[in-house]
């Protein structure tokens, strides 16, 4: 099933990725409504032409209106969303989602779903260390990555119609995964590497270490300006997989660290070779 121009299209959470679906699908030519908290953003987004019409209330309406429905919001609220309005759901509608972790949300969302509406989720893999729609971005997608995480519930025309959402989009490559593929995936891709920046600012409060620091460090530390109360849910609601994660990582810390105390000057090249080789994989051409 390939995304059409004459659909409408709902976003629910207008923020940086909300935000950046319909600034991207606006452009496409697609008609573009949006549901959000804030009146501000709301009001951004049409002075910005980024939607075609926007409210900060539950609006039968606008819901009932829309053929693809796109939710950018924190998993318990994503549920908490579903369980309240589902009903103003037209028959036939498909949703999806941009949610960082697939195992909390996927099957329960499916499960209290009503059989005429169909749940695909995907995760775009892109983003930036800032929020809200006023810093939305669609050229964030472009070389990015982008997961489809279908069940044993999810039609064929769905998937095909969320994969052709990230091919729109512009993302580089489009991948499907289970939803415990995913979250084991992510654990270490994303969540790991947000553990380890904020440990890695935490762990020393030297003053003016700023005035010093080279390119290395800022690359390291991108990610560590980070939103605490989405990326706490996150761990918490992903938190088997991501303390196995942490258990490797500390693993292969410590053998670094035995190998620096030990002189083993031949075991750290070795290591060092391993992260090098393996790093290449990960360069963007």
């Amino acid at each position: 099933m390939k995304l059409i121009k004459k659909i409408n299209i709902l976003i629910v959470g207008l923020g940086l990725l909300g935000g950046s679906y319909a600034k991207a699908l606006k452009k496409l030519g697609f008609y573009v409504t949006a549901i959000t908290k804030d009146a501000d953003s709301i009001d951004f987004a049409l002075e910005k032409g980024i939607i075609d019409k926007g409210t900060t209330k539950i609006d039968p309406e606008i819901i009932g209106e829309a053929d693809l429905v796109i939710f950018a919001l924190y998993p318990h609220i994503f549920i908490e969303w579903i369980k309240k309005n589902q009903q103003y759901f037209k028959a036939s509608a498909v949703i999806t989602d941009v949610t960082g972790v697939k195992g909390c949300i996927v099957r329960e969302i499916q499960d209290i779903l009503r059989e005429d509406v169909e749940f695909i989720s995907a995760h775009p893999m892109a983003g930036k260390e800032v929020s809200g729609v006023e810093n939305s971005d669609e050229t964030i997608f472009k070389g990015a990555n982008y997961i489809v995480v279908p069940t044993e519930k999810n039609t064929t025309e769905a998937i095909e119609l969320c994969c052709n959402i990230g091919e729109l989009l512009g993302f580089k490559q489009v991948a499907i995964l289970s939803v415990e593929e995913h979250d084991e995936m992510i654990a270490f891709l994303s969540q790991l590497t947000h553990c380890i920046a904020v440990s890695l600012m935490c762990c020393n409060n030297t003053p003016e270490l700023e005035k010093y620091t080279g390119d290395s460090f800022r690359d390291l530390t991108r990610i560590a300006r980070i939103n605490d109360e989405m990326w706490s849910e996150l761990f918490l609601s992903n938190k088997d997989c991501l303390l196995n994660e942490m258990d490797k990582f500390k693993a292969s810390f410590d053998e670094l660290y035995n190998k620096i105390k030990a002189d083993d000057r031949e075991g750290m090249r070795e290591m060092m070779r391993l992260s090098t080789q393996r790093r290449k994989l990960f360069d963007k051409n």
